[in-house]
């Protein structure tokens, strides 16, 4: 790599950044890395606050950085918070409460409770006059009066972005085009999304819910990246932002608002990617990944060196977004989240968060509530003297007291029992999202490796690894700014898929290779217009198909685009057994839709950089720094504490011990081994792990 590329995470606590100078590929470079609070009010504050960090730290200046690939939770956080952007959308007449009725599910599976609010208001949702049939055949003609009445309904509304979503689009996106036309004369802002345009398959509510995120967040993405750009080009940044997809890719700033909808998970998907390619570069195929930072723990499945990518994501009930995404899966346990007691008086571990602000107690920014964070602390298993971003320290005393009085007495605890409390609790629920990516859906975690990162993982890492049998943990270089390494070695890639929903004995087999070819087309007209620098590009294909009869789909990944009818089906029957053990010769099976993956790989960007060599001592002796009281599963022990960048290179010691680094901590329990490996990475072995498996 010939220039400085910067990779930044915004997270709920902190924003990560990494910069990696002349020489950062393959053979390794300068390494800058910063961690500043996050700005939750403008992230791009945050972001410039840590490139001015790295920069000054690396004696550089924004014009010689060469590329920026920045991850964002900017969309995700506007959703969960529903501080959204005002809706309209016009629709098919017959069909305004499509988003509302949804599928028949309920907010809460059990008891007579529940509320659901759409992300468009009944009042915001109008007809028209217009059909397609399932096959694309008009039968009611678009009512162009009644498009350009219900424009000037919705602006007098308030309404600020227009959703166009027409029933069968998908089949024929005639009516829709032309109802863009009409708006385009009308509506003040080029806010205008088409059903079709974002999701191109059957299903009218999903597609109908996409479409609605889109547009509920477009705006604010579009001002934010306007912003962060504008304030980047006013320090004399003179290349393209680039910006990570919930895919795992990234997309041209240029272009991103357009589907906006496509950066929700942009963040946690950062990190599967960074953790995907590291792993590979360990030789570990198989890996769970599991990502706990201050707000939030996110996991995920790589198989055989690829991240999972689902279009099954549901950020909250009622609203499926129905786009391809990194397979992950969120809980809110991070290293704020507050524990309480409820009104039944149990222990309860998130999901509030104390965030950025007032943080933790032990941040001293006003925190008052006790968190993981404090629990973790409380135990000794973080340093007082080396937490990030302290503005006033609390004292052990101070804290001791919260936890006796908020936890402890109703629980008839001490204040180190009701802190352990607080972290068994917490682990039992990050387990059971581990087993939600894994168990859940056929895969036996003792087969995998745990690849813990985050700020928080490694603290936890060998505790859930103890509890699913996950007989090897690894730990990268920098666990806590894995997510911004992901920013670093991702790809550009774009995602399309295509509804057929015949039998399969009915598939015109030359169109679904003609379908692959549209797909791969508009892939690389899309590189083009991103004008990204881009090594070579490669596609992936796949079908989803089902048993006619059934709900659920399974995607079917492909050997090539040009396929026999025999072949896809045997690749069904291969992929159903697997999943479900069973054969049903006697049912047809359903091509669904057809996906492709265009994946334009960009220079390759190493990690052995990571590993600062500089400081490595050469035995053990050199990286001890000293002995305090930690809390593990059978009490109180006297621990060594290392300095994991004066850990030798064959360094191999067994539990207990701490491990410190600047972005992270890790907990070697009593049970288990440490030791290093010629990556960089950190292996902890469990003694116990209930298995004879070599995970990974």
């Amino acid at each position: 790599m010939s220039g400085k590329i910067v990779g930044v995470d915004v997270g709920g606590t902190f924003t990560d950044l990494i910069l990696l100078g002349e020489g950062g590929g393959e053979d390794g470079g300068q390494v800058s890395i910063a961690k500043v609070p996050s700005t939750t009010d403008n992230q791009a504050f945050g972001v410039m606050a840590a490139l001015e960090a790295a920069s000054e730290a690396a004696g550089a200046t924004l014009s010689e950085i060469e590329s920026i690939v920045h991850g964002t939770t900017t969309t995700t956080n506007a959703l969960l918070e529903r501080k959204i952007s005002k809706v309209g959308l016009i629709t098919t007449e017959g069909f305004r409460d499509v988003l509302e009725l949804g599928r028949r599910t309920r907010p809460q599976p059990y008891g007579m409770f529940g509320s659901f609010e759409p992300l468009i208001e009944r009042d915001l949702r109008l007809e028209v006059p217009e059909r397609m049939d399932a096959d694309g055949q008009v039968l009611t003609a678009l009512d162009e009066a009644a498009v350009v009445a219900a424009c000037e309904a919705l602006l007098a509304r308030g309404a600020e972005t227009l959703v166009i979503h027409f029933l069968h689009a998908y089949r024929n996106p005639a009516h829709e085009l032309r109802a863009r036309e009409i708006a385009q004369e009308i509506w003040p802002n080029p806010y205008i999304t088409l059903g079709h345009a974002i999701v191109s398959e059957f299903r009218e509510y999903e597609r109908g819910t996409t479409a609605a995120v889109n547009a509920a967040v477009q705006p604010i993405l579009d001002r934010y990246i306007a912003r962060l750009r504008g304030e980047l080009g006013d320090r004399g940044y003179g290349h393209d932002l680039l910006v990570m997809q919930g895919n795992g890719g990234t997309v041209s700033s240029r272009i991103v608002t357009e589907e906006a909808v496509k950066t929700v998970m942009s963040g946690p998907a950062s990190g599967v990617m960074a953790a995907a390619a590291t792993a590979r570069q360990a030789g570990i195929a198989n890996a769970i990944t599991y990502d706990m930072g201050g707000t939030s723990s996110d996991v995920a499945l790589v198989r055989d060196g690829v991240p999972q990518v689902s279009s099954e994501l549901e950020l909250e009930y009622g609203i499926p977004i129905h786009v391809p995404m990194v397979d992950v899966h969120t809980i809110g346990a991070g290293g704020g989240s507050i524990a309480r007691i409820d009104e039944a008086g149990l222990l309860q571990v998130g999901p509030e968060s104390a965030g950025a602000l007032p943080g933790p107690i032990c941040y001293g920014r006003g925190g008052a509530r006790p968190t993981i964070t404090d629990a973790n602390l409380l135990l000794g298993r973080l340093d007082p003297e080396k937490l990030l971003s302290v503005d006033r320290p609390v004292s052990f005393d101070q804290l001791r007291e919260t936890f006796e009085r908020e936890l402890g007495e109703p629980l008839g605890l001490s204040a180190d029992a009701a802190a352990a409390a607080v972290l068994r609790v917490a682990n039992t629920k990050m387990a059971g999202a581990i087993r939600m990516v894994s168990l859940a859906r056929g895969h036996d975690p003792r087969d995998f490796a745990l690849f813990a990162f985050g700020g928080a993982g490694p603290l936890h890492a060998a505790a859930l690894a103890r509890e699913l049998s996950i007989p090897r943990v690894v730990i990268p270089a920098r666990p806590g700014i894995t997510n911004a390494i992901g920013c670093v070695v991702a790809d550009a890639r774009h995602d399309y898929v295509r509804t057929l929903n015949q039998p399969l004995g009915l598939v015109d087999m030359d169109q679904v290779t003609a379908i692959f070819d549209a797909q791969i087309a508009e892939g690389h007209a899309t590189l083009e217009r991103e004008d990204i620098a881009v090594e070579k590009v490669v596609t992936l294909h796949s079908a989803d198909m089902q048993f006619q009869g059934q709900t659920h789909i399974l995607t079917i990944p492909l050997p090539g685009r040009r396929l026999s009818r025999t072949e896809l089906e045997g690749l069904f029957a291969k992929a159903y057994w697997e999943r479900f053990a069973v054969e049903l010769p006697e049912i047809r099976p359903v091509l669904v839709n057809l996906n492709t993956a265009v994946i334009g790989h960009r220079k390759t960007v190493g990690v052995e950089a990571l590993s600062d060599d500089t400081l490595r001592g050469t035995s053990l002796k050199d990286s001890f720094i000293g002995e305090r009281q930690v809390w593990f599963e059978d009490g109180w022990r006297a621990t060594p504490i290392h300095a994991r960048e004066a850990l030798p290179a064959d360094a191999a010691f067994p539990g207990p011990a701490i491990v410190r680094q600047m972005d992270t901590t890790v907990v070697i329990p009593p049970d288990a081994t440490l030791s290093q490996d010629g990556h960089g990475n950190l292996i902890l072995t469990l003694n116990r792990a209930g298995s004879e498996r070599t995970g990974g």
